[in-house]
């Protein structure tokens, strides 16, 4: 018992000398902050002994440490029904407004500051205490463990349900294709990764790389929704127009979102992939968990429990030295991506999309905010045991999209990436249980000019052509459909796509027309079933073969009334689906898989009239995005059906020696047996209970 209490009170001691270390080196910071500034003073106008101005700033600094750590998550919590990225913004004014009160109550001289130096002095404080506590509390396993949960802000519980039994991480890399994962292990821009691939000299491997192919649909919302659900039957594309209801669906959209949620439970059969203890961060869909954050299936514009999808925000920005250092890198970031994006002009790269706008910020929110809340969020759930967490992080995905999936500027997010599964692996040691970390993409990305770069005219103008119909003059863009802009919207409560929610066309018969990545759709909306090829041919005589012919499209799906369905490509191809093992036709140059993926995408409910994919150059891999994007996915072609997964060698292998991991939903089923192999090795043996193999 007396090395007990012995512990205890060491343990208080050093967090009292913690906080005395943390409170002198306030002091001094605001001592210096008041010779620098001269809006922030410490003194009256008369002059005050050296005394007074120590005693001063050490009051200041005390009593701004105390309201920061009493009356800021208060402050918080009454902020609830502000948008996130305002409650961002006003950390500032807050955390100003904290220092200045801390000020007015010094006993001993009130000292005043400006308005704005308040913010500055405010800001430049709460990372500088933030920043000795953290070098400090390195020192201290305990420390260091209750830093990182404060950090995370998450009510961690005393003990898991299980401590013995290890509990799994999924870490979803969004967009980041198995060879460019590789490239970057080989330019040593991924150190972690490569340390547990076990490259390099003397390295032994922890981790085994496995590729897999997606669905014809090779986005987020298709993967995403077979990896944690199960299920991702009738997801053709991004987006898609579902006649029976005279709407268009997409996949980042919330209500689309909680829609293709509650259908792949219902056809699946279970809550989904976490569903068990687990916890969702910065996903499109839930899993099934019972801790959900930053899921855009429960970012609704209503209050209550979809309020949920962005507490993690709340928690981040809970610690006023969280906003300042997000803020910064966040400035840093949309300064970055404005010089890079000025080069890249300058320089007249090609192939290059329009970058101005809202996009740096965009990109500053993908890359630095939510992966810092997500990032933040795992390790709050790592901290608490959890048995199963799935976090997606959409750096790459966002910046690859507008710079191209190779190049200087996806190599920095590559890196930083890399930094945050470090992070991630240090807090694994020092969780209550013992964690398996894997990691994997939900896709990879093609390269390529966008189609309306290349030709002058978008698809719509396109199939406006062959339907006889006018075209603009100038094509319009297309809507890109990143994910990082849905999270945006849903950050500031506005997560509806503007103007997709509902399609009620003026003419009857023209078509609607989507876009998904090098995916194309084309719907007649006064039409309520899927039309035949023959039923096309009868109304637009020419629009098939315009579209088939075109230099820029690789091949066609469309239903028929002789054959099921076919595959129609340049010069008359026509070759029926069940024929395409033996006579691939257009989808040659698509490679393996390629049939599979197209005949189930023929039998969902939900498929267009004409499916389009683009052309496909296997030489270089590029094809052409209907959307602006030089890095798109969305269909076939290139390394955007080949993402990857990344497990640990104490997992069973994906699969068998030679086989192939193919389509989300089998990845589902990998994941699965993975969860259940960590809940068997965490029991105890029953005595004459065998094991299977």
């Amino acid at each position: 018992m007396q090395g007990v209490g012995g512990g205890r009170w060491r343990r208080i001691a050093s967090q009292i000398g913690r906080s005395i270390t943390v409170w002198v080196v306030s002091t001094l910071t605001m001592l210096l902050l008041a010779g620098i500034l001269p809006d922030f003073r410490l003194r009256s106008a008369d002059g005050d002994s050296v005394t007074d101005i120590a005693v001063t700033a050490a009051f200041g600094a005390g009593a701004f440490g105390l309201l920061s750590a009493l009356v800021w998550p208060l402050l918080v919590r009454l902020l609830l029904l502000v948008p996130a990225l305002v409650l961002g913004l006003l950390v500032f004014f807050l955390n100003g407004a904290l220092l200045w009160l801390a000020l007015y109550l010094n006993p001993v001289e009130r000292g005043a500051a400006a308005p704005e130096t308040a913010v500055v002095v405010a800001a430049v404080m709460s990372a500088v205490a933030s920043a000795t506590g953290a070098a400090l509390a390195v020192r201290d396993d305990d420390a260091y463990r209750r830093r990182l949960y404060r950090l995370a802000d998450r009510r961690r519980r005393a003990t898991p349900p299980c401590a013995d039994t290890p509990g799994t991480v999924f870490l979803q890399l969004d967009g980041v294709g198995h060879d460019i994962l590789l490239d970057a292990v080989d330019k040593d821009l991924m150190p972690t990764v490569a340390r547990w691939l076990g490259t390099g000299t003397g390295g032994r491997p922890t981790h085994r790389l496995t590729p897999w192919r997606t669905d014809w649909s090779s986005q987020t919302g298709a993967s995403q929704l077979g990896i944690l659900h199960g299920s991702n039957h009738d997801v053709p594309a991004f987006r898609w127009y579902e006649k029976a209801r005279r709407e268009v669906m997409v996949c980042n959209r919330p209500t689309s979102a909680a829609e293709l949620q509650a259908r792949a439970i219902e056809y699946s059969g279970h809550a989904g992939l976490l569903a068990e203890d687990g916890a969702s961060r910065g996903n499109l869909f839930g899993g099934g968990a019972d801790e959900q954050a930053l899921v855009l299936s429960i970012a609704t514009r209503r209050r209550g429990p979809g309020s949920r999808s962005r507490s993690g925000y709340f928690a981040y920005f809970s610690d006023p030295a969280n906003a300042v250092r997000t803020a910064l890198s966040f400035a840093a970031e949309v300064g970055r991506e404005i010089g890079q994006s000025t080069r890249a002009r300058f320089r007249k790269q090609r192939p290059r999309v329009s970058r101005g706008g809202l996009y740096p910020f965009v990109r500053a929110f993908a890359t630095v905010v939510e992966r810092d809340v997500v990032v933040a969020a795992v390790m709050g759930d790592l901290l608490a045991g959890r048995t199963a967490v799935y976090a997606d992080l959409v750096a790459y995905d966002e910046v690859a999209h507008h710079s191209g999936p190779a190049g200087p500027d996806t190599e920095k997010v590559l890196q930083r990436l890399d930094r945050a599964l470090a992070l991630i692996e240090k807090v694994a040691e020092h969780a209550p249980r013992p964690y398996r970390i894997v990691v994997l993409s939900d896709h990879g990305q093609s390269p390529g000019e966008t189609f309306r770069s290349r030709y002058g005219l978008t698809l719509g103008d396109l199939v406006r052509a062959g339907c006889g119909l006018p075209v603009p003059r100038r094509a319009r863009r297309t809507h890109s459909g990143a994910e990082a802009r849905a999270a945006v919207r849903a950050a500031l409560r506005r997560p509806v796509e503007e103007g997709a929610e509902h399609y009620r066309p003026t003419r009857g018969s023209e078509p609607v027309v989507l876009a998904s990545g090098n995916l194309g759709l084309v719907s007649f909306p006064d039409v309520l079933h899927r039309m035949t090829k023959e039923e096309i041919d009868a109304r637009h005589p020419a629009l098939l073969p315009t579209l088939a012919n075109h230099p820029g499209i690789g091949f066609l799906l469309v239903r028929s009334e002789a054959h099921g369905g076919v595959v129609l490509g340049a010069h008359g191809a026509e070759v029926p689906l069940a024929e395409l093992d033996d006579d691939p036709g257009p989808l040659v140059a698509f490679g393996p898989g390629a049939a599979d993926v197209v005949r189930r995408t023929h039998t969902f409910p939900h498929t267009a009239d004409i499916m389009v994919n683009s052309f496909y150059d296997p030489a270089d891999g590029e094809v052409h995005a209907f959307e602006e994007q030089i890095g798109s996915h969305g269909g076939l072609g290139g390394a955007q059906a080949r993402p990857f997964l990344l497990s640990p060698l104490t997992l069973s292998p994906p699969v068998a020696d030679g086989a192939e991991l193919a389509g989300a939903e089998q990845v589902h089923h990998v994941l699965r047996r993975w969860l259940k192999e960590a809940d068997e090795a965490g029991r105890p043996e029953e005595p004459g209970r065998q094991r299977a193999a």
